[in-house]
């Protein structure tokens, strides 16, 4: 097995609706991601003969999508009243509204899925809300460290 493995970060607030502690208030996050690309042998031929794959298309792809979540409000759907999301976005805030409660496992997988779908061969993805407290998601049919 080879892997690459790239770090991106972006800044974002959320909450947790339904939850009985302080992570139910509105607070913000640097969020650091780790994304595992990986192939059992590497390419025969072309420009990236001898790799997983490019690190610049790697990094591009993974930068791309952290774009997309820096500096914004991380919502779930269903969770504010349209009349706050509105009242939110007149005054100029980014939102970005999920299909999911806004959970670090949540963006992991959220993470490995979009970049999977782009075309890459994602091993595994971490999502850290602290630096030392974090998430992981791996596709099923990964192939975990020591062989598990």
């Amino acid at each position: 097995m080879y892997e690459l493995k790239t770090e991106v970060a972006f800044d974002s607030a959320h909450f947790l609706a339904d939850y009985h502690g302080r992570c139910e208030n509105l607070h913000g996050h640097r969020w650091r991601v780790v994304v595992v690309v990986g192939r059992e042998e590497l390419a025969c031929e072309g420009t990236e003969r001898d790799m997983v794959m490019d690190f610049g298309a790697f990094k591009a792809h993974v930068h791309a999508l952290a774009e997309e979540f820096d500096h914004t409000f991380l919502v779930e759907e269903g969770t504010l009243r349209p009349a706050t999301i509105e009242a939110l976005r007149a005054e100029g805030f980014a939102l970005k509204m999920l299909p999911f409660r806004t959970t670090a496992e949540n963006l992991a997988r959220c993470f490995g899925e979009r970049l999977a779908a782009e075309g890459l061969p994602v091993r595994r993805v971490e999502v850290y809300e602290t630096p030392l407290n974090g998430a992981a998601w791996e596709p099923e049919g990964a192939i975990l460290e020591g062989g598990r």
